[in-house]
């Protein structure tokens, strides 16, 4: 991100302290009547390019940015929405890649704030912090202007702030259990809300799917009439094999077929993530080939931080934004068979919501200690409720707390020290978006200078 003037940074203080006066994203009120009557009030702007959607459970960040990637190595100017951020909330709009500029930021806050207020006044429940920074993104791309919109889902489907777009591809990556509160107790009942972003006339990209899941999409895909593509059969990774800093990918597509594709990136799910890009943007250009140099620069650029992204070497410390069980079988399994660590030393914090019981279980198979504490969100499992849910699945030897993020990270260095000197400890940081957001920067400042 580029650097921002000690007056642009005093502004985007204040518009994310009045943006964060709203209704948080956790609450949830389930319509669409709010930024339909927002958007409708700015001209529609998320009509004025054509959108891929992305939703589901787990992966659809990634997928996002893979997506933004190869349409930017196609020649495309692009416009990313993402959700929740690490560090910075700019770090949501990206265009061609890069988050906003503030200034622009700045200037279609400017251009809204009046609009977010006119809407408030005509309903009962405000706008909400997550249907603001929608439209806000909608207005940013058309400002811009961009040719494609590659806009992620913030929760659900068919009533998430996002479901204005009329998307021309959308992109349902694994469905499982989250959000129960709001989106169904079962997957089925989950599937069926997230199938609400599947449009008339449109192409779906469906990842694996639980077959309780898959029912549901593909029911909804056959009431519209639309194109599918499934992986598994109308396309899959034929092989990937592991290679220095990522994996080697061979992708059969509905069109192609995709040889030694580098992906810089680990995990079986990221290669899942990256098949599943390709042909959500296969599908965009149509009967339009792909030029395969494009497809090759695109994820040979793909970044996704703090998805088992490694901050720091000797010690090597990774984190991974791991919030549900889903996610950390995901990593569980990428630490087993891509990293050679004798020992891993955990730390995890999570929020209050989530099935913290369910992802330990997965994660204890490959941590060999975990240090439980908390995260700067209000919404952080206390740490005494955490150290019990650890000492049940780890047992007492093996589990230690600290009071804050930066006590565990100091004491989990301390105990990777190794009178050799040697690698073979590893330093994984998990549990939630907003603790590796923490660690990024806590690990990157200790580090500082000691390169």
């Amino acid at each position: 991100m580029s650097a921002i003037s000690p007056e642009d940074q005093e502004r985007i203080d204040a518009i994310e302290k009045a943006l964060n006066k709203r209704w948080p994203e956790n609450k949830i009120e389930p319509s669409l009547e709010r930024i339909d009557a927002l958007v409708d009030a700015l001209g529609s702007p998320q009509l004025t390019y054509p959108t891929i959607h992305i939703g589901g459970t787990n992966g659809k960040t990634s997928t996002a940015r893979m997506i933004d990637s190869l349409l930017f190595e196609m020649g495309l100017r692009t416009g990313r929405f993402t959700s929740p951020h690490l560090e910075s909330f700019l770090e949501r709009i990206t265009i061609n890649g890069q988050p906003i500029d503030a200034k622009a930021f700045i200037f279609s806050y400017n251009d809204i704030a009046a609009y977010l207020d006119f809407i408030d006044s005509k309903f009962d429940v405000p706008i909400s912090y997550f249907e603001a920074m929608t439209a806000l993104a909608f207005a940013a791309f058309a400002e811009h202007p961009i040719d494609v919109g590659v806009i992620e889902v913030g929760m659900g489907g068919e009533w998430d702030a996002t479901n204005v777009v009329k998307a021309d591809v959308s992109v349902i990556m694994p469905v499982d259990l989250d959000h129960q509160e709001y989106l169904g107790e079962t997957i089925a009942e989950i599937a069926a809300t997230k199938a609400g972003i599947i449009k008339e006339g449109g192409f779906v990209v469906l990842a694996e799917q639980k077959p309780e899941a898959a029912v549901e999409l593909l029911k909804k895909a056959a009431t519209l009439g639309v194109e599918i593509a499934r992986e598994g059969i109308e396309y899959e990774i034929e092989s990937r094999t592991l290679a220095v800093g990522g994996q080697l990918l061979t992708i059969r597509t509905p069109k192609d077929r995709y040889e030694d594709i580098f992906l810089p990136l680990h995990g079986k799910h990221q290669a899942s993530n990256a098949a599943a890009a390709l042909v959500a943007v296969e599908a965009f250009f149509g009967d339009q080939e792909l030029d395969p140099e494009a497809v090759m620069a695109g994820f040979a650029a793909a970044q996704s931080p703090g998805r088992c992204e490694i901050l720091h070497r000797d010690p090597t410390v990774i984190i991974d934004a791991a919030h549900n069980p889903h996610g950390a079988k995901a990593l569980r399994q990428t630490i087993e068979n891509e990293f050679a660590f004798d020992e891993v030393i955990g730390i995890f914090a999570a929020l209050g919501d989530k099935d913290v019981e369910a992802a330990l279980i997965e994660l204890e198979k490959v941590m060999n200690s975990i240090i439980v504490t908390v995260n700067s969100s209000p919404r952080s499992l206390k740490l005494a409720e955490i150290e019990k849910i650890a000492l049940r699945v780890f047992g007492a030897d093996r589990v230690f707390t600290a009071d804050t993020l930066e006590e565990a990270i100091d004491k989990a260095i301390k105990d990777s020290v190794r009178p050799l000197g040697d690698d073979s400890v590893g330093i994984l940081i998990t549990g939630s978006v907003v603790t590796v957001g923490q660690a990024r920067a806590l690990v990157r400042r200790r580090f500082a200078g000691n390169k």
